[in-house]
């Protein structure tokens, strides 16, 4: 079990990522929209924002509850994480236009596996197939090729932003212990092990 000071940090952390999901998934679609970067990683921006705007790809979802994000802003960390990891000129280029991300983005990551290791070892693994995933009966390769999906997913994007409402507020009355966060994830885990 990690220590306080760890447990205090990380749900600051993860409150912070819940309230910024919203700006933070515009990150995903501009790695997906950047020509420059290599297909693989666009395709694995697409399955990130899948992922954020489908929560239902993981058992255990409950509609409404913003505890259904808490894997996804881990998530979206992991797999901004892996868009630059092959670094080289496009990728660095990205990565200095969201600086204020990524300046971050290592130490989150880090703070999260120290809080909740098996989870953070199952969410990475789960990044390694997002670009497995399909959304309204398409595959991820047809968002980046066909200019009507990737209108749709567009504008799911501006819907699921505009329906989240998760803020600082809703964040204040009803995430008040870390066991709201950390049974929740464990409970995805665990139903996701037995699917």
């Amino acid at each position: 079990m990690p220590d306080v000071d760890v447990q205090r940090r990380f749900m600051a952390a993860i409150s912070d990522w819940l309230v910024t999901l919203p700006h933070d998934l515009k990150i995903l679609y501009e790695a997906a929209a950047e020509e420059d970067l290599d297909r693989g990683t666009r395709e694995l921006a697409i399955g990130a924002i899948i992922a954020t705007i489908d929560p239902g790809h993981l058992p255990g979802v409950l509609p409404g509850d913003f505890v259904n994000h808490c894997d996804g802003v881990i998530q979206l960390r992991l797999a901004l994480s892996r868009i630059v990891a092959p670094g080289g000129e496009f990728c660095d280029a990205f990565k200095e236009r969201f600086s204020e991300f990524y300046e971050t983005c290592a130490d989150d990551l880090a703070l999260c596996e120290k809080a909740l290791p098996e989870v953070f070892k199952w969410l990475s693994g789960k990044t390694d197939q997002l670009t497995t995933l399909e959304y309204k009966g398409k595959k991820v390769a047809q968002y980046l090729d066909d200019l009507d999906a990737s209108e749709l997913l567009y504008v799911a994007g501006l819907e699921f932003q505009t329906e989240y409402e998760v803020d600082e507020d809703v964040l204040a009355d009803r995430l008040k212990k870390a066991s709201t966060v950390v049974d929740a994830l464990k409970k995805r885990r665990r139903a996701d092990r037995r699917v």
